[in-house]
């Protein structure tokens, strides 16, 4: 039995580079062509345009051979000349509105089908799970996506309108040669072609790499930007701007140096081109030259021969530009591939249902969780349930699980052991869209949107109307504030401003489960004790589950968990845990905290005296 001989690295290489090939067409194939029927149709009225303006671009110089040939002298025929000349200007105006055409019809098809292959890589993206989230470099997804999207548009267009025309033109000025009797300079054109093709492949296959290089240093120097300016403030805090102004210097020379290298490339291939381009045209011109000479070729047809030539280098051109250009699109595309590829960690199950939340309950049922070896915020057997309108607080130190419980409860992560039910309904079995539909969240830090508060109030439930929106802002506090804007707009907010547009958010929702994270930690004690107020009268009747690191806040509630490394150490309410004693970490902490604002007080009241 023989054994299968190693594969070379190029061969191994080349396997490669065509597996990624086949896998770009087959991922870009369903939108290079519509599915609607009128865009169909607006798609094969294009491509009708094309074709019509070849035909009469491929007469143009018959035209131009009968003007010629009716004023040569001792034959000549104004009358003939007159409409040579006529049909030559004729067609050639026709073949550039043919083509204006084309370029109109064929933007209707074009902007829809990249439109939707952008929607559906957003979409995508928006379907991701928060690890891939909270990994991800923001410019370097932006720049992937934008490349993508123009790599498609380029690709339809190429292969419509440029390659496939021109080696119909080919063909069909090889067969015109062969019918006038020459086809040695029929010969001469289809080889210079060729030659020209097999030039611009091997080069391009050598830029590719070259352009990935230049790309990958791009996108470097994008990522290193955005990272830096939206980090603005920590790098104030260290006084670390002249190190990133290096770091950002270094990305920039990085890229400097790899698109010099792609450009000494790009001038070898334009002057290879241009070499084998001129070398036909020499050749095939002298050998016209010769039948000329030799009276088997009238001026004209000499006339007519070179102009052909050289309306076929025309687009031969564009040709080679066309290789480099699709070469460089399927570069693009890989990386929106990849970005498309994804795999979701956190996805609906087959047959997954809406959600039907009437009463509100929620329980976790002997559920575990772990982020990974060595990492913060895992859960071992957690076990609780919150009635309906009900109010259970979670509280303990930083990592001991607390915000883990709200993403599993939002289902940002799926339990590795144990479930979670709302209304006895396994979050697992139901739609994701749909449960957190269901829940209304106040973060620890509210993140807006780069518009106006009535859009991010709004966001909460985007029908809302007028009076809604209004009671929301009302509800959490903020109706000074907006009536001291210029507009009752804008967005320059305090944390504490921030965090009450969150909470508004979440009164406009109007939902039967409520989290509450952290809600007012960013609130200072007078607006505070407001904010809270509202939300007392808010979670009334409400599933309710409060993460709090102020005691204070959850005091009233009607469970307390105290969570530790994960598990929950003590459980009850204000009374029930404060009777444990000095021996209990919720006893502990209350003490310290009662503490500390002691010393505030007195600290405040010093400083007023």
């Amino acid at each position: 039995m023989s054994e299968r001989s190693p594969l070379l690295p190029t061969q191994v290489n080349h396997d490669r580079e065509n597996s990624s090939t086949q896998r770009t067409l087959m991922f870009v194939a369903p939108y290079m062509w519509p599915k609607s029927r009128k865009l169909q149709m607006m798609a094969v009225l294009s491509i009708v345009f094309t074709l019509l303006s070849k035909l009469s671009n491929l007469a143009v110089p018959l035209a131009l051979r009968s003007a010629v040939n009716s004023l040569t002298p001792g034959s000549i025929k104004p009358p003939l000349a007159l409409w040579s000349v006529l049909a030559y200007v004729a067609l050639r105006f026709g073949t550039n509105s043919l083509n204006q055409l084309r370029s109109y019809t064929w933007k209707f098809v074009s902007l829809d089908q990249t439109r939707l292959f952008g929607v559906a890589t957003f979409a995508h993206l928006h379907g991701l799970s928060l690890s891939y989230h909270l990994k991800r470099k923001t410019g370097e997804v932006l720049r992937v996506m934008d490349r993508g999207v123009e790599s498609l548009a380029t690709l339809q267009s190429l292969f419509a309108f440029t390659i496939g025309p021109t080696l119909l033109e080919l063909v069909i000025v090889c067969g015109v040669f062969v019918q006038f009797n020459s086809p040695l300079i029929a010969a001469t054109t289809f080889v210079s072609v060729v030659g020209y093709a097999v030039f611009s492949v091997y080069i391009t296959n050598w830029r590719v790499k070259l352009r990935r290089a230049m790309i990958e240093a791009d996108n470097a120097v994008t990522d290193k930007a955005t990272d830096s300016l939206l980090n603005f403030e920590t790098v104030k805090y260290f006084g670390s701007e002249q190190v990133e102004v290096q770091r950002y210097g270094e990305r920039l020379k990085e890229y400097q140096d790899t698109s010099l290298k792609t450009q000494f490339s790009l001038s070898l291939l334009n002057n290879g081109q241009a070499l084998i381009v001129n070398v036909g045209v020499m050749v095939a011109m002298l050998l016209a030259a010769v039948r000329v000479a030799s009276g088997s070729f009238t001026t004209g047809d000499f006339v007519m021969i070179n102009a052909y030539i050289l309306q076929l280098y025309g687009p031969l051109n564009w040709l080679g530009s066309a290789y480099r250009t699709i070469s460089q699109a399927f570069t693009d595309l890989e990386k929106m591939i990849e970005l498309s590829q994804i795999p979701k960690d956190v996805d609906d199950a087959p047959g997954a249902q809406p959600i039907d939340v009437t009463s509100g309950s929620v329980t976790f049922e002997n559920v575990s969780f772990n982020y990974g070896i060595g990492t913060s915020g895992q859960l071992s057997n957690i076990s609780f349930t919150i009635k309906p309108g009900k109010t259970t607080a979670i509280i303990g130190p930083t990592g001991s699980g607390k915000s883990t419980i709200v993403r599993l409860l939002l289902r940002f992560y799926d339990v590795h052991a144990g479930r979670i039910l709302i209304d006895g309904q396994n979050i697992s079995s139901v739609t994701q869209s749909s449960l957190r539909h269901a829940i209304g969240v106040v973060a620890q830090e509210t993140v807006l949107f780069n518009d106006t508060l009535e859009y991010n109030v709004n966001y909460g439930k985007p029908e809302a109307s007028t009076e809604e929106v209004q009671e929301a802002i009302a509800a959490a506090q903020l109706t000074d504030f907006v009536s001291h804007q210029p507009d009752g707009l804008g967005l320059r907010l305090s944390g504490g401003e921030k965090q009450r547009v969150g909470i508004a958010r979440m009164v406009l929702k109007h939902p039967k489960v409520i989290l509450l994270d952290e809600s007012t930690s960013a609130l200072d004690t007078r607006t505070e004790r407001a904010v809270q107020a509202a939300l007392n009268d808010v979670s009334k009747g409400k599933t309710t589950l409060v993460i709090a690191h102020r005691l204070s806040t959850i005091a009233d509630a009607d469970e307390i968990l105290v969570l530790k490394n994960g598990v929950i150490t003590e459980r009850g309410t204000h009374s029930e845990l404060m009777k444990i004693g000095e021996e209990g970490d919720y006893y502990t902490m209350w003490t310290s905290q009662a503490a500390a604002a002691s010393s505030d007080n007195n600290t405040e009241s010093s400083e007023d005296s």
